[in-house]
């Protein structure tokens, strides 16, 4: 995989929403092809034009084999992260809080507040409204210009 792949891979990607669900797909399909050393990376593509196109179904399996296969750094957070939000539109809503907190508590990156907001999401989903509320106001805190002292600890008493 080199970088020319990952620029004609976002160039895909910007097509989303301006052709059909299934062109985009098989575009991603097809250049996921070119992928010779990579069918991790291969796997998790396909699982996200599926997924971002509505069919988490068909997405579920493959981010499951993205993983399985090895993905590293910032796809296997991201993998990680959507397969959690694609459980939790399955219905397989502590299967998904369970993922979104083992990110949580063991990894740290600039995906930190996705993760608190797909966690926020599956316990809201669950029926933990004060701490999904919790989370979503401490990840809105750290963005805000000012009360981000005051809304953080807000958030902390819930």
């Amino acid at each position: 995989m080199d970088e020319n792949w990952e620029i004609q891979l976002q160039s895909i990607w910007q097509k989303l929403g301006t052709i059909t669900n299934e062109v985009f797909i098989q575009q991603i399909k097809d250049h996921v092809l070119l992928l010779s050393d990579s069918q991790g990376i291969a796997e998790f593509e396909v699982a996200c034009a599926f997924d971002s196109t509505g069919h988490e179904e068909e997405a579920e399996p493959l981010y499951r084999a993205a993983l399985d296969l090895g993905l590293s750094d910032l796809r296997r957070r991201r993998a990680r992260i959507q397969l959690a939000s694609t459980l939790r539109n399955n219905g397989k809503i502590e299967e998904s809080i369970h993922i979104l907190r083992e990110e949580k508590e063991n990894y740290s990156d600039e995906l930190n507040d996705a993760v608190d907001s797909f966690l926020a999401l599956s316990l809201s989903s669950a029926g933990e409204y004060k701490e999904a509320l919790s989370l979503t106001l401490k990840a809105i805190s750290k963005h805000l210009p000012r009360y981000n002292n005051s809304l953080s600890r807000y958030a902390e008493n819930l």
